[in-house]
């Protein structure tokens, strides 16, 4: 009788420490990363500590890893951003009618697309 419940006393302890020690505290919040064996082959196969990478990904391709941005990429973001604010300070202008406003507006995203076509150019010229 004593060995039955040493047996379950030792049972509920590890359970209740693997179970603790699922949930991570992150900024006040919990998340949860289930741990994950796989039977491949009569062997055993966990996703999370594979020598393949994350989920059969290569390290350097896993689906949670964006690839850097190039420059051309780069630069179109900043031109954007740029033309971004020229725009919404040309609409906030109250010195300006409607149709003046649409007009400059206009302008200001074409000269956008003709910068962003020449940097385009600039770097598949190089």
């Amino acid at each position: 009788m004593k060995k039955i419940v040493f047996i379950l006393l030792v049972s509920v302890t590890l359970a209740g420490g693997i179970a603790s020690a699922q949930g991570h505290r992150v900024g006040g919040g919990a998340y949860y990363r289930p741990h994950t064996t796989v039977v491949i082959g009569g062997g055993l196969y966990s996703p999370y500590y594979s020598p393949f990478g994350y989920f059969g990904y290569p390290y350097y391709a896993a689906p949670g890893v964006a690839a850097r941005p190039s420059k051309l990429d780069q630069e179109i973001e900043d031109i954007n951003h740029d033309y971004a604010q020229r725009i919404e300070s040309a609409r906030m202008d109250t010195g300006l009618t409607g149709k003046e406003k649409r007009h400059q507006v206009r302008e200001l995203k074409e000269a956008r697309d003709r910068e962003i076509d020449l940097a385009k150019r600039d770097y598949y010229k190089q």
